[in-house]
């Protein structure tokens, strides 16, 4: 590994730690963010350090019993940090989508920290009707924003932050465009290494060690691995172990809609116009991008843009992570089934919960998923 990456991993394996280091070298405040969709260039351009907030590794203990057990893994553990007092690092949390299941963890965190601002500013979900509803909230977002910092955003420091985080995504692109185009150096836990680490350091400092990292990348081409597509997991990553059981059985990740991976760095700000503007385009247009269930836009399906990518990429087979009680997946999960069954292609439903999987059961159900593919291939060659 890498020095580079060896810095990454540690910030991704504990981002608490990297936020109070930050906090104590900087003096400055930090915001806790709640996926998927809030603006940090906003918090940057305020000289305030975004960090969305990971679920950690500790089991739920403090916490279990203030949010229902059918509430989603990410969520009851959010609640499980607040009653352990692991949040008190931050500031204020913000957060701009509409999850009833998140708005429980939410009040969870209300209650264990009173003394904290907390604001929730819904970005309206049915995107033919939000162009213009956004804009007000993204002012709303910086107004709120200027007074936890006490001083107000100017337009130039907008400008300067969106800079700051295109370049960033499009250095994390790089890695996953190489990955796509076959470069198999970095395996899957490493390139959500880079992803999560990115959404807690400051984005100048992370920009340099992803320079760093990929000018030092070598190419390395991938064998005869069976070819897959990651998919799901919406709000949080999948645990590395189970990430690592996949890879171990035979396969290779060649491409991914995860929300530590494709999802979070797929759309970039547009520069040289209204920063307001730009931002607004830019929640409207993610969704173009790639899709997602929790949004609503006519001309745009998840479904298509999964077999796009599957195609792409050259992925023989799906793996859909599914967080155990995440209502949008699970609604929208029988189309994908739907439509990958009718192209024809492979797939496999792995449901995830935070105190992990078996990772056995996992390498049953993987290996046979391999096995399928790799009989198609005998039989069509």
């Amino acid at each position: 590994m890498s020095e580079a990456l060896a810095v990454l991993k540690e910030v991704a394996d504990d981002p608490d730690g990297y936020v109070v280091r930050w906090k104590q070298r900087t003096g400055g405040k930090a915001v806790g963010l709640f996926p998927m969709n809030f603006p940090a260039e906003i918090a940057h351009a305020a000289g305030v350090l975004p960090v969305v907030i990971q679920e950690n590794r500790e089991p739920d203990s403090h916490g279990r019993h203030l949010l229902a057990e059918f509430y989603c893994a990410y969520t009851r553990n959010i609640a499980d940090q607040a009653a352990k007092g692991r949040l008190d690092i931050y500031d204020g949390f913000f957060l701009a989508d509409h999850c009833i299941q998140l708005l429980g963890a939410l009040d969870v965190v209300r209650a264990e920290s009173p003394d904290k601002p907390m604001y929730f500013g819904h970005l309206e979900p049915t995107l033919d009707k939000a162009p213009h509803a956004v804009p007000q909230k993204i002012r709303a977002f910086l107004d709120e924003l200027s007074a936890l910092a006490g001083a107000p955003i100017t337009t130039d420091a907008l400008v300067a932050s969106i800079a700051i985080f295109n370049e960033n995504r499009r250095l994390l692109r790089s890695f996953f465009e190489t990955r796509r185009a076959g470069n198999a150096t970095l395996a899957s836990t490493e390139l959500q290494v880079l992803v999560k680490s990115a959404m807690v350091m400051d984005k100048v400092e992370h920009t340099e060690l992803l320079r760093t990292l990929y000018a030092d990348l070598v190419a390395t081409p991938r064998d005869d691995r069976v070819r897959i597509h990651l998919s799901g997991h919406l709000c949080h990553a999948p645990k590395p172990e189970l990430l690592q059981a996949i890879e171990d059985c035979g396969a290779v990740v060649v491409d991914d809609d995860l929300y530590t991976g494709n999802r979070y760095l797929s759309t970039d700000v547009a520069e040289g116009i209204d920063p307001v503007t730009a931002l607004s385009q830019w929640y409207l247009e993610r969704d173009a991008n790639l899709p997602c269930p929790t949004r609503v836009k006519h001309e745009v399906d998840w479904e298509d843009q999964l077999l796009r990518s599957v195609e792409a990429s050259g992925a023989q087979a799906v793996i859909v992570l599914m967080v155990k009680f995440c209502e949008p997946h699970m609604l929208y999960y029988p189309e994908l089934r739907r439509r990958l069954t009718e192209r024809g292609v492979p797939h496999l439903l792995i449901e995830t919960e935070h105190e992990g999987v078996p990772v056995e059961s996992v390498r049953t159900r993987v290996e046979a998923l391999l096995e399928r593919v790799r009989r198609t291939q005998l039989v069509t060659s």
